[in-house]
C-alpha cells in the first residue's frame, strides 16, 4: 500500500472512532416492544342501565371543589372498531388526525376574522355544509351525565374547543351516537339563554330565534358544524352535579364526533368549561393519557386544586392575541440522546404578534407536529443516534421507520423536549411507536409547513398534563397515570 493509500485508510479509521465515540457519548434509553393495542371494553353504564336506573345525586355532592372523571380513547367507542385490525384503526387514527390539524391551522389562519361563521339573521342561521370525515374526530371521551334526572352520554373531551354541546331532540339533522338523542323537555334543569343577554354575547356568533332565544353556531373549520339552541343545564360527573353550565343544544349536527353525544370544551376560551367553572374548581385542571399499548386502564381527568401532582414541572402559557381558545407554550430546542439539536432553536417556534406560528398542547391530535426546518433536524438527529437499528420503509405521514421484528426490546437515544422553565424528557414508547403486528416502529413525529407546531398525545402519554389558568402555566409530571 503506498503513502497516499496509508493516508486514507488512518483517515477513514479516525472517522470510524468518532463516530463510534459520539454514539456511545449519547444517552440512551430501553423501549420494551408491544403490539398495536385492541379496543378495550367499556364498564360504564350501559344503555339499559340508563333506562332503568336514573343514578341518584346528592345535594351535598354538588359542592365539592374536585372532579375526576375516567376517560377513553375514541377507538373504544366507535361502531367500526370491534370489527377492524389494530393496523386498520391506527390508519384511520392517522386519517383523523391529519383532518384534526388541519382545522386547527384554518382555526388560526380564520382568526383575524372570528373562529366561527358570521353571525346570521333570525330564520337563517343554519345551512348546509359538507361534512368531514364520516368516522368523525376527537380521541378521548367520557361519560357525563346531563340535566336532570341526569341523562348519561358519551361526551368527546377537548383542549382545543370552547363551546360545549350536545345532539338534541328534535333533529333536524343529527349524526348516529350510542346513546339516544337527548330530550330537553325532559330535563327539569335545562334553561334557555335570552337573546342579548351577557352569556349570549359571549358566544362569536350568537342569533337569536322568533322566540327571542340564544342560538348558537360553531364551525370546525373542515366543513363539520354544531347548531341550535343556546342554554344552561347542570352536568353530572359520577355522582358529583355542576350547575348552570352553558351548553350548545344542537338540532343541526354534522360532519364530527360519530359515536359521542357531543363535546365538552376545556380550551382557554370565555365558554370553556374550566373558564364558565373557574370559581368552583379554581381554573385548574388535569388530564393523564395512559399507554394503550401497555395498560388497559382509562385514562383520567381531574378538576381542582388537586389536579396539580407535586413533581410537575411548569413552563408558562403565552397568548395569542388573535385566539384564545388554544394552550400556547415556548419551546426553545430538543435534545437526541443528551445533546442539544443544532438548528432548533426558539426562533423557529416564536409566536408572532399577529398571531403566526407559536406551539401549542393539545389533547385531540395525535402525532406532534414540528415547523418543518425543526422536524428534518431532530430526524437527522435521531436516524444517526438510532443507526443500530435496522431501517424500514415509511409508514404513512412517518418517513422514520425501523424492522424490529424478532426483538424484545431495543436501545433508543433519549428525546428531552426543552420548554421554557421546564425539561420534558419523553419516554422511549412516546415516540418510537408500533404501526403494524409485523415488527414495523416509527418515529412518531411529523412536519408541517404551517407555522403552528402542535404537541400531540402519542408524546403526552403517562404523563399528567396541568392546566393552571389561574396561574397562566402548563404543567407536565411524568409517571402521573397510577
Amino acid at each position: 500500500m503506498d503513502r497516499q493509500g496509508k493516508l486514507v485508510s488512518f483517515c477513514f479509521f479516525i472517522f470510524l472512532s468518532i463516530c463510534s465515540s459520539v454514539s456511545t457519548s449519547l444517552q440512551y434509553q430501553t423501549l420494551v416492544l408491544r403490539s398495536l393495542p385492541k379496543p378495550q371494553s367499556l364498564s360504564w353504564i350501559t344503555q339499559q342501565d340508563i333506562d332503568n336506573q336514573i343514578i341518584p345525586t346528592t345535594e351535598s355532592d354538588s359542592e365539592t371543589t374536585v372532579l375526576s372523571v375516567d376517560l377513553h380513547h375514541v377507538d373504544n367507542l366507535s361502531p367500526y372498531a370491534l370489527n377492524s385490525t389494530p393496523e386498520a384503526l391506527f390508519k384511520i387514527r392517522l386519517q383523523r388526525d391529519s383532518v384534526r390539524v388541519s382545522t386547527l391551522n384554518n382555526m388560526v389562519a380564520r382568526s383575524g376574522g372570528g373562529r366561527h361563521a358570521r353571525p346570521k339573521k333570525a330564520g337563517d342561521f343554519s345551512g348546509s355544509v359538507t361534512s368531514g370525515l364520516a368516522q368523525g374526530s376527537g380521541e378521548y371521551f367520557t361519560r357525563i351525565g346531563i340535566g336532570t334526572p341526569a341523562r348519561y352520554l358519551y361526551m368527546v373531551l377537548d383542549t382545543g374547543s370552547d363551546v360545549a354541546w350536545i345532539q338534541c331532540a328534535p333533529c333536524r339533522k343529527c349524526y348516529t351516537q350510542a346513546d339516544r338523542i337527548f330530550n330537553p323537555t325532559k330535563s327539569k334543569s335545562f334553561a334557555g339563554v335570552a337573546c342579548g343577554s351577557p352569556l349570549c354575547r359571549r358566544l362569536d356568533s350568537p342569533g337569536c330565534s322568533k322566540s327571542k332565544k340564544c342560538l348558537y353556531q360553531v364551525s370546525y373549520g373542515d366543513g363539520s358544524f354544531t347548531v341550535g339552541e343556546f342554554a344552561t343545564e347542570t352536568l353530572t360527573f359520577r355522582r358529583s352535579r355542576v350547575k348552570n353550565v352553558a351548553l350548545g343544544c344542537g338540532h343541526d349536527n354534522e360532519g364530527l364526533f360519530i359515536g359521542a353525544a357531543g363535546l365538552l370544551g376545556l380550551g382557554r376560551g370565555k365558554l370553556s368549561f374550566p373558564i364558565l367553572t373557574g370559581r368552583r374548581f379554581g381554573r385548574k385542571f388535569s388530564y393523564c393519557l395512559v399507554d394503550r399499548s401497555a395498560s388497559s386502564k382509562p385514562s383520567s381527568v381531574i378538576f381542582g386544586p388537586s389536579s396539580i401532582p407535586r413533581n410537575a414541572v411548569f413552563t408558562p402559557l403565552l397568548t395569542n392575541p388573535k385566539l384564545d381558545t388554544f394552550y400556547y407554550v415556548g419551546l426553545n430546542g430538543i435534545s437526541v440522546g443528551g445533546v442539544r439539536v443544532r438548528g432548533i432553536t426558539a426562533s423557529l417556534f416564536k409566536l408572532d404578534r399577529t398571531g403566526n406560528g407559536g406551539v401549542i398542547v393539545d389533547s385531540g391530535t395525535s402525532v406532534t407536529r414540528l415547523t418543518q426546518p425543526a422536524y428534518i433536524a431532530l430526524r437527522e438527529a435521531f436516524r444517526a443516534g438510532a443507526s443500530n437499528l435496522k431501517r424500514a420503509t415509511g409508514f404513512s405521514l412517518f418517513d422514520t421507520c425501523f424492522n424490529l421484528a424478532g426483538k424484545s426490546e431495543v436501545k433508543v437515544p433519549m428525546v428531552v423536549l426543552h420548554f421554557t422553565n421546564a425539561d420534558v424528557s419523553l419516554p422511549a414508547s412516546n415516540y418510537l411507536i408500533p404501526v403494524d403486528t409485523n415488527g414495523k416502529f416509527c418515529f412518531a413525529f411529523a412536519g408541517t409547513m404551517s407555522g403552528l407546531s402542535i404537541i400531540g398525545n402519542i408524546q403526552q402519554q403517562g404523563f399528567r398534563v396541568v392546566f393552571d389558568l389561574w396561574s397562566s402555566r402548563v404543567g407536565f409530571a411524568p409517571r402521573g397515570c397510577a
